[in-house]
Formats: structure tokens, C-alpha cells, sequence
């Protein structure tokens, strides 16, 4: 177990990096303005749910390699960065028939497909691997037992954090998105919107320094 000082600190600074928007936020924002709130929130779980084999990648020892590795890191981040750009072409082609579908007729993506494509962007964010690997070993007492099973712990209490601020982004984009429902024009500029966010922070992503 976390030393219970220790857990508050990681909390605190969890708090504030996942308050500050960035590239999990856009994103959700993004698919909020594109596919609505329940969108919005599928992008949120499944973005969160990419969390998960990076943090126990991290706290196996594996992180730490792929991070040290120039080759490894850039490939992960040029993939994300290609699926999000993927998304927001996708996003701008299809802006008729999100205009569409707020006015009433069923033009719809599959739930489980939205939750994939938030899971692809999740675990391809090369800054996630780097921000564990850097930050959550500060916070392990190697006398409070085993390492792993803390980093674990840490990595958990971060996922559940991300999942409510990242929600709370989306609800008000997506609350936000309501407005547009009187007028298909709008829809389909909001549509164009998200689409452009989403290619805008993959190329954010393609560029940024791997540090």
C-alpha cells in the first residue's frame, strides 16, 4: 500500500496536471462537440481505459524502456498521432450527417466503436507513458512494500481522477453542442469544428519533442 501522505501528494498533482487541458481533454472535447455528451463520455472511459496496460507497462519495468528508447517513442507517437488525425478527416467528411442526426434522423457510430477509438487514442499517447515514468516512482516507498503493487495503486488513483476531470470537459462541450441542435448549418459547422480539433492535435502530437 501507498503511504497515505504519499497518495494525497500523487492525488494533488494529478489534480492539477489533469485540470490543465491537454491533449486527453481536446480530445475528449472533440468527440463531445462530434458525437454528443454520451460520445463524449465513451471517448472519456475509453481514452481512460488506454490508461491501463501503459501503467501496468510502467510499474513491470516496461515503460521505463519504450521512454529511453528514441525509436520506440517516436513510433507510438506518430501511430497516435495518425488514428487522430484519422478521426478528425472522418469527423470533417461525415459534418452533413452529424447536422443530420441532431435534427432527428439515425445517423449514428456504434457505442462500442467509439469506446475503441477512445481506447487507440488512450494507449498511444506517448506523453502518458513518459509522465508515469517519470512521476510515479517519486511518489513509491520502497518501505511500504512491493513497488509494483504501489505503482499500481498510484496508476489506478490517476485513471479514476482523469475519468471525472475529462467527463466533466465533455459534459460542458457537450452541453454546449445542445445549442446547435435548433439549426443543421450549426451542426455541421460544430461537426467541422471537432474534426479540426482533432487534426490539430494530431499534428501537436507528431511535432512535440519526445522529452
Amino acid at each position: 500500500m501507498v503511504p497515505v501522505e504519499s497518495l494525497i501528494a500523487f492525488a494533488v498533482a494529478s489534480i492539477v496536471l489533469i485540470a490543465i487541458p491537454g491533449p486527453s481533454v481536446l480530445f475528449s472535447v472533440g468527440r463531445a462537440l462530434v458525437l454528443g455528451r454520451v460520445g463524449g463520455l465513451l471517448s472519456v472511459l475509453g481514452n481512460a481505459l488506454g490508461l491501463l496496460p501503459i501503467i501496468v507497462a510502467v510499474a513491470l519495468g516496461v515503460g521505463a524502456f519504450v521512454a529511453k528508447s528514441v525509436v520506440l517513442f517516436t513510433i507510438i507517437k506518430i501511430a497516435g498521432a495518425l488514428y487522430l488525425v484519422y478521426l478528425g478527416i472522418q469527423a470533417i467528411r461525415h459534418r452533413r450527417a452529424a447536422g443530420a442526426a441532431l435534427t432527428g434522423e439515425v445517423v449514428r457510430v456504434s457505442r462500442w466503436r467509439q469506446l475503441g477509438q477512445g481506447f487507440v487514442v488512450g494507449v498511444t499517447n506517448p506523453k502518458t507513458i513518459a509522465f508515469f515514468v517519470a512521476v510515479l516512482p517519486q511518489f513509491v516507498s520502497l518501505e511500504a512494500g512491493s513497488a509494483v503493487l504501489q505503482m499500481l495503486e498510484l496508476g489506478l488513483v490517476f485513471f479514476v481522477l482523469a475519468i471525472i476531470g475529462d467527463s466533466t470537459w465533455a459534459l460542458a462541450a457537450g452541453a454546449a453542442r445542445d445549442w446547435f441542435v435548433k439549426s443543421p448549418k450549426r451542426a455541421e459547422r460544430l461537426a467541422g469544428t471537432g474534426g479540426v480539433m482533432m487534426l490539430g492535435l494530431g499534428g501537436i502530437l507528431a511535432f512535440s519533442s519526445n522529452a
